[in-house]
């Protein structure tokens, strides 16, 4: 899966209040997740971002509480993937849970720019920012944990295991 768009740029420690906050968990519309995503950390994030754009952060993404929502409204919006020095370890285990490719790699966090255009392998790991011509290399994400992520999360990876083969 290749993944490409925009570099939105995060700083440390963002929590899920910041990435979907506490004020819209009345829904769990995924649509209505998305026009609210990032927007106590952004207010215009909603309205600029493009399908396939990249959010790209720095330490600790996905602190705070546990909600799914946060993954959700991310995933929702259109953002094709995150990339971050780390993880809170809820958010890691949800963005999977709900198809949400993220990845860790400390290099491309700090040297990608608001704005670059990055380019992502998912299935190597391979982080490209185009508009400087770098390359990094994420931390690579599990085989299984892929599977998840291209069967567009943990209960459609689930639903197609367990679905009987058809027999000729």
């Amino acid at each position: 899966m290749a993944l490409q768009g925009k570099a939105w740029k995060f700083g440390a420690d963002v929590d899920t209040d910041a990435i979907i906050p506490a004020r819209y968990l009345n829904t769990s519309d995924p649509a209505e997740l998305a026009k609210h995503c990032m927007e106590d950390a952004d207010p215009e994030f909603p309205n600029k971002m493009q399908p396939g754009d990249i959010i790209v952060a720095d330490k600790n993404f996905g602190c705070g509480s546990s909600r799914e929502h946060a993954p959700i409204a991310i995933k929702a919006a259109g953002v094709s993937c995150v990339i971050a020095k780390s993880y809170a370890r809820i958010f890691y285990r949800n963005a999977f849970n709900i198809g949400l490719p993220i990845f860790e790699c400390a290099e491309a966090a700090e040297a990608i720019e608001e704005g670059d255009e990055v380019a992502v392998d998912a299935a190597r790991g391979i982080v490209k920012n185009l508009t400087k011509n770098e390359t990094y290399q994420a931390t690579p994400v599990p085989e299984f944990m892929q599977q998840i992520i291209d069967a567009g999360g943990l209960i459609d990876y689930v639903a197609k295991r367990l679905r009987p083969t058809d027999q000729a």
